[in-house]
């Protein structure tokens, strides 16, 4: 069992093509970050330079086994992470030498605690399944297998809990009444992006972002740069509905975004690109599950209906097209956003997991 610092173009190669491989030719899971870890790794990504990295793989008899992406990130330099963690198989041996050297650099690089299933911002993922390892890994959502929680779990790291929830689109239901709504559209509108605007849309969601999440357990803030990024990488997926804006008094306090889950179009073979942008052109109603991403609301208008209003609206431009939704990952200790989703969901849909330990 051998531990090598893959730093060469070869060695990056051989971690990125390891990385594809664990979601390639799998029945339930599909390849879409291996875009963002060449970016990374390969250093074309503007996230390159505010982080600091050292791409680990292990190898038994010459075979890849295990790959673990540390990153530090400049606006969050107390955490040292194990990003983009894979293991083939259950392999203690190969885990031991892994975190052995992420000690070791969490030394080196003077960080306070180690955290995994961070993939480097929350924006691209965080928490290793938890359950429902028999069910298709939805976009966004990560997929592994149970023995993934053994490694961090035998070597005393804190988990935080997490969970996701859906709603059948296809029953009756009403969000909220009428007398409500009525109030709610005294006080709020909302509106799609506008992509012909990237650089604008981009700076406001950078802005509330950074105002909703500035509390939020591995949050750290972002810059326009970095969002506009994310925004250009996507674009060909999203159309304008796909992000709304939730204003009050002609300024956007809050945001939703939401997409059709795009792994519903995706082969086994293949990795998010062109032909999910071809397919999803053509092929965009065989789509019966959206997604609802990410919503924020800045501070000040917190707990007083933006966010019913987004859902109004959300709910009110899907019902029809969709058979069922399901949400992004929601902290069980966000009472907040947990109550609002056993209210106005039919139930929890998945458990995830996220480690931390302290040095």
């Amino acid at each position: 069992m051998e531990l090598i610092i893959a730093n060469s173009k070869k060695e990056k190669k051989d971690f990125l093509n390891f990385y594809i491989s664990q979601y390639h030719n799998h029945e339930l899971r599909r390849d879409s970050l291996s875009g963002l870890l060449k970016g990374i790794l390969f250093e074309q990504s503007v996230m390159s330079k505010s982080i600091e990295i050292l791409p680990l793989i292990v190898k038994n008899n010459d075979e890849i086994v295990m790959c673990c992406l540390l990153a530090k990130a400049s606006r969050m330099q107390e955490y040292l992470q194990m990003s983009f963690f894979e293991s083939k198989e259950y392999c203690i041996e190969g885990f031991n030498l892994v975190y052995k050297k992420t000690e070791e650099i969490s030394k080196k690089w003077q960080t306070k605690f180690i955290c995994a299933s961070l993939n480097i911002h929350v924006n691209y993922g965080l928490g290793y399944l938890k359950d429902s390892y028999s069910k298709p890994q939805s976009f966004g959502m990560a997929h592994n297998e149970a023995f993934i929680h053994d490694y961090f779990e035998s070597y005393g790291f804190t988990s935080i809990d997490m969970v996701t929830f859906y709603k059948n689109m296809e029953a009756d239901f009403t969000l909220i009444s009428d007398k409500l709504k009525q109030k709610l559209k005294s006080r709020y509108s909302v509106r799609h992006a506008d992509f012909k605007n990237m650089e604008r849309e981009a700076k406001i969601y950078t802005r509330i972002n950074n105002d909703a999440f500035r509390n939020h357990p591995f949050y750290y803030k972002r810059v326009e740069e970095e969002d506009l990024e994310l925004f250009k990488e996507f674009k060909m997926l999203l159309r304008p509905e796909n992000l709304l804006f939730v204003l009050k008094d002609n300024i956007e306090v809050g945001f939703m975004l939401w997409y059709p889950d795009f792994h519903q179009l995706m082969s086994s073979k293949e990795t998010v690109g062109l032909k999910t942008v071809i397919n999803n052109k053509l092929f965009n109603h065989k789509i019966d599950k959206f997604k609802i991403v990410e919503m924020g609301i800045i501070e000040e208008e917190q707990k007083k209906g933006a966010i019913l209003a987004l859902f109004d609206y959300c709910f009110t431009l899907t019902k029809g097209r969709y058979k069922s939704f399901e949400s992004g990952w929601v902290l069980k200790e966000n009472i907040m956003s947990g109550n609002f989703g056993y209210k106005w969901a039919d139930g929890v849909c998945k458990n995830y997991v996220a480690y931390i330990k302290e040095l």
